[in-house]
């Protein structure tokens, strides 16, 4: 997933984007060089060309990096005409500057004026091509974030009722055979909600690994000694966001295909580990004997929501992986701090 970016201005300064350019001005050099032209050493107006094409572009590059904070209000259209201002001030200045360090202030003035009327029509030319490339890149961009947003609001919209059928189809299984613990699940299932559906999108990790608690002991009820849970948490838990409903919805699927199908139930491990700057929080769960049937159909909305969730987040640098290993089935989500 590429990286999302808050302001226009963050776009100029990826490392992709500023060989493009430099890449774009060596170009233009090359074009001019090979122009016809009445000139002996073609070389020599190719170094010329390319100084100052450089001397121009990282000009305005460097004002604008400059300005990026009290640029960062301004409209996409407003950006995009100081851009332009900038780059024909900065052509302005190098080529005035170039000519009289280069001792051609014996030429005749209308030579130079010609020299700097042809520079400034190229930079404004080569200006309004990169201005209409760079508006065409941050619209599509920005189409882009909103489909995302879009997807991430329905996986939302799905994951929280999801939640809310499932731990109430928990609650019903007790109501007939077992009321004292069905009044206890309901009184737990109201601060469940309570916390996740009406809190941020993202949480303290710690936050989130207690929602995680709560939700094991409403399962608890229902399985008894056939769940088996274990922890494995560092003491203190690092200090890391995560989105809401999370680790939930993962530790949901190892119950409801782990351990229900399972006539002898089985362990979930629960473990969260920092190794450098990556944060693995990692579920795990027995797999059921051969020949096991499934009591429900699994759609992945928990694993899909999640996934889709922590890459939103972290721009692509997290993720949500899951194999089996050994018997087990393991996910780990992966986060960056």
């Amino acid at each position: 997933m590429s990286p999302t970016y808050k302001q226009p201005l963050d776009i100029l300064f990826r490392p992709t984007t500023l060989i493009t350019m430099i890449l774009a001005g060596e170009a233009l050099a090359a074009i001019l060089a090979l122009s016809p032209v009445t000139i002996q050493d073609r070389l020599v107006l190719f170094g010329l060309a390319s100084l100052v094409t450089q001397l121009v572009l990282l000009s305005t590059l460097g004002l604008l990096y400059l300005l990026r904070h009290q640029l960062n209000s301004w409209s996409t259209q407003r950006l995009a005409w100081l851009a332009l201002a900038l780059l024909l001030l900065t052509t302005l200045l190098v080529v005035t500057l170039g000519w009289e360090l280069l001792g051609m202030e014996q030429q005749p003035d209308d030579d130079g004026h010609l020299l700097v009327l042809r520079c400034l029509g190229l930079a404004l030319v080569a200006g309004l091509l990169t201005l209409l490339s760079y508006q065409n890149h941050w619209q599509a961009r920005q189409l882009a974030v909103r489909a995302k947003q879009a997807e991430l609001e329905a996986l939302r919209a799905r994951i929280r009722p999801h939640f809310l059928f499932n731990t109430l189809n928990t609650g019903a299984a007790l109501v007939h055979g077992r009321p004292g613990d069905a009044e206890r699940l309901l009184l737990d299932l109201a601060d469940l909600f309570r916390a996740a559906l009406s809190g941020p999108q993202e949480v303290p990790l710690t936050e989130e690994i207690a929602l995680t608690r709560r939700y094991i002991e409403i399962e608890a009820l229902r399985f008894g000694p056939r769940m088996h849970v274990r922890w494995q948490l560092p003491d203190p838990v690092p200090h890391c966001l995560i989105p809401t409903l999370s680790i939930q919805p993962l530790v949901e699927n190892a119950i409801h295909h782990g351990i229900e199908p399972s006539p002898e139930g089985g362990e979930i491990h629960i473990a969260v580990a920092q190794r450098q700057s990556l944060m693995h929080i990692t579920i795990s769960n027995d797999l059921p004997p051969p020949g096991s049937q499934a009591r429900r159909t699994g759609h992945k909305i928990g694993l899909e929501s999640t996934r889709a969730r922590v890459q939103a987040m972290t721009g692509g640098a997290g993720d949500v992986t899951t194999l089996q290993q050994n018997g087990r089935h393991i996910t780990t989500i992966t986060l960056p701090i």
